[in-house]
C-alpha cells in the first residue's frame, strides 16, 4: 500500500516527539509532561495507519477521529511546554497543527463520502 501524505507526516511528526522527548529528558523537564506528549504524540500516527486498514468507511472515519483528539490533546501538551519554558521551538506546534488541519479537511471529507 502506498502511503499517503498524512501517513507520512504524522510518522515524521512521531519521530520529532521522539527527538524533543529525549531533549527534554535530558533537560530534566517533568517526566509526567514527558511521558504523555509522548504517548500522544506518536499515537496520532498509530491510528491514523489503523484507519487505512479500516473495516469500512465508519470506522475508517472513527480511527481519524481517535486520531484528532490525540493531535489536539499533543497540541495541548506542546503548549504547556512551551509555555513553561522547557522547549522553545514552535515548529512542533507548527508541524502538530498540520496535522490537525489535515485530519480535519480528511474526516469531513469522508463523511462527505459516506453519504
Amino acid at each position: 500500500m502506498k502511503e499517503s501524505p498524512l501517513m507520512i507526516k504524522s510518522k515524521e511528526f512521531a519521530l520529532d516527539v521522539i527527538k524533543v522527548c529525549k531533549e527534554l529528558r535530558l533537560a530534566k523537564c517533568e517526566s509526567a509532561l514527558i511521558n504523555q506528549f509522548l504517548r500522544s504524540g506518536t499515537s496520532i500516527g498509530a491510528n491514523i495507519r489503523e484507519a487505512f486498514y479500516a473495516h469500512g468507511k465508519a470506522d475508517f472515519i472513527a480511527k481519524l477521529q481517535i486520531a484528532l483528539k490525540e493531535c489536539s490533546e499533543t497540541e495541548y501538551w506542546i503548549e504547556l511546554l512551551l509555555e513553561s519554558g522547557y522547549y522553545n521551538d514552535k515548529t512542533i506546534l507548527e508541524k502538530c497543527t498540520e496535522i490537525k488541519r489535515i485530519l480535519i479537511a480528511s474526516i469531513n471529507t469522508a463523511k462527505e463520502n459516506a453519504k
